[in-house]
C-alpha cells in the first residue's frame, strides 16, 4: 500500500513504490510494449483448447493466440481487465494453487508472475502439474545481469530503487533449472530493453537506436527476458495408431463464442 504523505510538504510516493504503479512509469509502458510484441509472435503458433494467463491484466498476451477458450487468472478484483480482455473468462484464484484439473491447460503465461511470489517455484511446480503433455508455458521476467539490475542492485545501498522493491528478481539460468527439473525443455528465448535506466519520457524515447545495437552486440544483457518452454511426459513411447478421444473441457471454463461478456465475479 502506498502510503499517504503525512504533511504538505513531503514528496507523494514514487511510481517505483508499487509494481502496478511501476507499470504506469514511462520504463514501465516500455517494458510492456516490448513484452506485448514478443509474446504476440511467440503465442501465434501455440494450439489446442485452452490458454490461461495468469496476472498483469495490463497487457493481453494471448492477443493473437487462436484457442477457443481463453482466461486471466486473478487474485483481485481489477477493471483493467474489462478494458483489456474484454472478450475472456476471468477466474479468481491464486497462483500457487491454480484452480485448474490436473493435464488440462494446453498453454500457460506467467508474466512477471515468479519474481512478485513469496514461493515461485511452487508456482512452476503447479504450472507442471496443470499443462497437458507437449503443453507450452511462457514466462517473462527481469534480468537481474542488466543495466537495469545493477542498478537496482546498488540503490539497496545508496539512493532509490529503479525497479519495484518488493520484486525478488531471478536469474534465467535459474530458472531454466528449475524448468529443467520439472521435465520441460526449452524451446526458445528473447532478451529485449536495452535502454538504459532512466525515468523521463524523453530521456526514454531519445534511446530507441539502443535496441537494435543490443539485440546484435550484447543480447544476453537485455533488462527483460521471455523464455518458452514445453511440458516433457518421460517414458512414454506412441507405438501404432493413436486413436482420438474428446477432450474434457474445463469446468470453469465455456467456449468464448458462446459468451463475450463475461467478467470477474463481484
Amino acid at each position: 500500500m502506498i502510503p499517504t504523505p503525512s504533511s504538505p510538504h513531503q514528496m507523494p510516493a514514487p511510481p517505483w513504490s508499487s509494481w502496478e504503479k511501476w507499470l504506469q512509469s514511462p520504463p514501465g509502458q516500455y517494458v510492456l510494449a516490448w513484452e506485448q510484441k514478443c509474446f504476440n509472435q511467440i503465442v501465434a503458433d501455440v494450439f489446442g483448447f485452452h490458454a490461461i494467463q495468469v496476472g498483469l491484466p495490463q497487457i493481453n498476451t494471448l492477443a493473437e493466440n487462436r484457442m477457443p477458450l481463453q482466461a486471466i487468472l486473478t487474485d483481485s478484483a481489477d477493471h483493467q481487465i474489462d478494458a483489456t480482455h474484454p472478450h475472456w473468462h476471468c477466474i479468481r484464484g491464486n497462483a500457487n494453487e491454480l484452480p485448474f484439473a490436473s493435464e488440462s491447460v494446453d498453454l500457460l503465461v506467467l508474466p512477471h508472475a515468479l519474481e512478485f511470489a513469496a514461493d515461485p517455484h511452487q508456482i512452476l511446480r503447479e504450472a507442471e502439474r496443470v499443462l497437458r503433455p507437449e503443453g507450452r508455458l511462457i514466462i517473462s521476467g527481469f534480468n537481474p545481469a542488466s543495466l537495469w539490475g545493477v542498478r537496482q542492485y546498488l540503490s539497496r545501498l545508496i539512493g532509490s530503487p529503479y525497479l519495484p522493491r518488493d520484486g525478488q528478481f531471478i536469474s534465467l539460468l535459474r530458472v531454466k533449472d528449475w524448468l529443467q527439473l520439472l521435465n520441460f525443455s526449452l524451446d526458445r528465448g528473447h532478451f529485449g530493453c536495452y535502454k538504459f535506466p532512466l525515468s523521463g519520457e524523453s530521456g526514454m524515447a531519445r534511446m530507441d537506436y539502443l535496441e537494435p545495437m543490443g539485440n546484435r552486440w550484447w543480447p544476453i544483457f537485455g533488462a527483460v527476458f521471455l523464455i518458452s518452454a514445453i511440458k516433457r511426459q518421460q517414458g512414454i513411447r506412441l507405438i501404432g495408431r493413436v486413436q482420438s478421444r474428446r477432450i474434457t473441457p474445463i469446468t470453469q471454463l465455456s467456449p468464448v463464442a458462446e459468451n463475450r461478456q463475461n467478467k470477474c465475479d463481484k
